[in-house]
């Protein structure tokens, strides 16, 4: 007679209380600087400080020169993700760790770094001035150059990781029934990689949106032309806090927007 097979009985861990204890001061020490922020809020005169035609002036430029920057990442991006994804080359290690820096390196340097190679005088820049009269510094394309930097890398980051999760047999098998390359990538590639696209997309959009150092050194801060968001709270901070406390919770609304849109997809690609 065969014995009934034995369950292994689960047995409920109780966390450290330590680690629980660590978990909510961290917790704490992220989450009381927005609700000091909130706390701080001048609601009843918010719509006001956010009508200011200085103030839509500078929300109109980062919400135009952010989506620019996006649109240049996904353009320059997605195949730069695809190379890095699916193509063996010489160096492909410390390419992408090149690609990547700008999310590790300090904005204010990768400001002056765009300086000295697209500058009037730059490696690039002089011959940009010198041929086409293009001069990128102090201008509104000089903001959406510097947002697109220190926001590529986040797009090229997701988009290559959905690419290495796709099953590839989709690919081949569409090229066996005759589609060009070009006809696997649209009609078969970019469906399957839409999540990453998206998230990749909504975190270099909104990185871009917050960018202030690269922005700063390279673009100025100019009223109206150069003046974006993060630039506003930075200039109002001193004279008018109330308005850099609203222009900051517009920010703070539209990071936890992106965030939970994305639901941990930026996690999972």
């Amino acid at each position: 007679m065969m014995r009934p097979v034995s369950r292994r009985r689960r047995v409920a861990r109780r966390p450290p209380v330590a680690a629980c204890l660590l978990a909510a001061a961290a917790v704490a020490f992220l989450v009381l600087p927005l609700i000091g922020l909130a706390q701080r809020a001048p609601w009843s005169t918010i719509w006001g400080d956010l009508t200011d035609s200085a103030t839509v002036d500078a929300l109109r430029l980062s919400f135009e020169c952010s989506l620019g920057a996006m649109a240049l990442s996904l353009v320059f991006g997605v195949p730069l993700a695809w190379v890095l994804a699916r193509v063996d080359f010489p160096g492909r290690r410390l390419t992408r760790a090149l690609v990547l820096v700008p999310m590790v390196l300090p904005p204010v340097v990768g400001g002056v770094a765009l300086f000295l190679a697209i500058g009037p005088r730059g490696l690039l820049g002089q011959y940009l001035h010198q041929w086409f009269g293009l001069t990128l510094p102090f201008t509104t394309l000089g903001v959406i150059v510097a947002e697109t930097f220190v926001a590529m890398p986040f797009l090229v980051i997701t988009v290559e990781g959905g690419l290495r999760a796709m099953d590839q047999r989709y690919e081949s098998a569409a090229t066996t029934l005759g589609a060009t390359r070009w006809t696997v990538f649209r009609r078969v590639t970019l469906p399957l990689i839409a999540p990453s696209l998206v998230a990749g997309a909504a975190l270099s959009w909104a990185r871009a949106l917050g960018e202030f150092g690269a922005t700063i050194t390279f673009a100025g801060n100019l009223a109206g032309r150069t003046q974006t968001m993060p630039l506003a709270i930075f200039l109002a901070f001193e004279n008018n806090p109330e308005t850099a406390i609203a222009l900051s919770l517009v920010l703070v609304v539209v990071s936890v927007a992106v965030l939970a849109a994305l639901r941990d997809r930026w996690l999972t690609v």
